[in-house]
């Protein structure tokens, strides 16, 4: 079986301990409100707790501990737990955050799900997914979580963008879920989707939000250059007749689930 690609390594992981990037995460756009009737819809063992891995500033964690008996939030960027902290819900006595990697922070299981959002492409599959089989209640299931937006009109320009200024020249989009099946960690049962649902950002804020992602982040990238990547995006906003006004996107959010398995 083949190595995972380097672009998915460390070097480009760490990133998400960058304050630069952590400040900018909070201007992704949102899960979708279906996201959570969808999780919540999986839990058929007790108790219902679950683990969020790779939970970041909590936007799966802060939500859904509302709704279960406890979520246990494990990310390995203290940053990123410091600022979860801080947002709304990020201090419910049922929300405990957990500073380390998925693959060996000390948990307290059994969970009836392991929620998993922008993460696990960043994780080292061959341990995370037999740790989560060992984890989950016999019906527990490994849930997925993404969102995507709804493509806008400038969505090829941005993309060339992007991938001009991406300090990570070398990545290439992965099937994440084709990756675990064909190395037999992963054994995908169902998948749904929600209502596509409006949000609605400032130019800046949407600007900005590019910053949260690792192959943009501020302290990887000159002032200069960054300076220059905003001042593109600005103007391929004002081409299309969005610059000084807002952006409105419409966001599907995406479960997929299914069962973790041991190589």
């Amino acid at each position: 079986m083949s190595s995972k690609p380097h672009y998915l390594g460390p070097e480009y992981s760490n990133r998400f301990k960058d304050s630069s990037l952590v400040e900018a995460y909070r201007l992704r756009s949102p899960y979708p409100a279906g996201v959570f009737e969808i999780l919540t819809g999986l839990i058929t063992d007790g108790p219902r707790a679950v683990l969020d891995a790779g939970c970041g500033t909590g936007n799966i964690a802060r939500s859904l501990v509302h709704l279960v008996e406890r979520v246990d939030a494990v990310d390995f960027s203290l940053p990123m737990i410091e600022k979860g902290r801080s947002l709304p819900g990020g201090d419910h006595p049922n929300l405990n955050w957990i500073h380390g990697r998925a693959e060996d922070a000390p948990l307290n299981p059994p969970y009836a799900l392991v929620t998993a959002g922008q993460a696990l492409h960043w994780m080292d599959w061959d341990i995370v997914l037999p740790r989560f089989r060992e984890l989950l209640t016999p019906k527990g299931y490994l849930a997925i979580v993404d969102t995507r937006e709804l493509p806008l009109p400038w969505a090829g320009e941005l993309g060339e963008i992007i991938k001009r200024f991406s300090t990570n020249p070398d990545y290439q989009p992965v099937n994440l879920i084709e990756e675990l099946e064909k190395r037999h960690l992963f054994h995908q049962l169902e998948e749904k989707k929600t209502a596509p649902v409006s949000f609605v950002q400032s130019i800046d804020d949407y600007v900005e939000s590019f910053h949260s992602m690792s192959s943009l982040s501020r302290h990887h990238m000159t002032a200069h250059t960054a300076s220059a990547f905003d001042d593109e995006i600005r103007a391929l906003l004002s081409k299309f007749g969005a610059y000084c006004r807002k952006v409105e996107m419409q966001v599907v959010g995406t479960v997929l689930w299914g069962v973790p398995e041991s190589a």
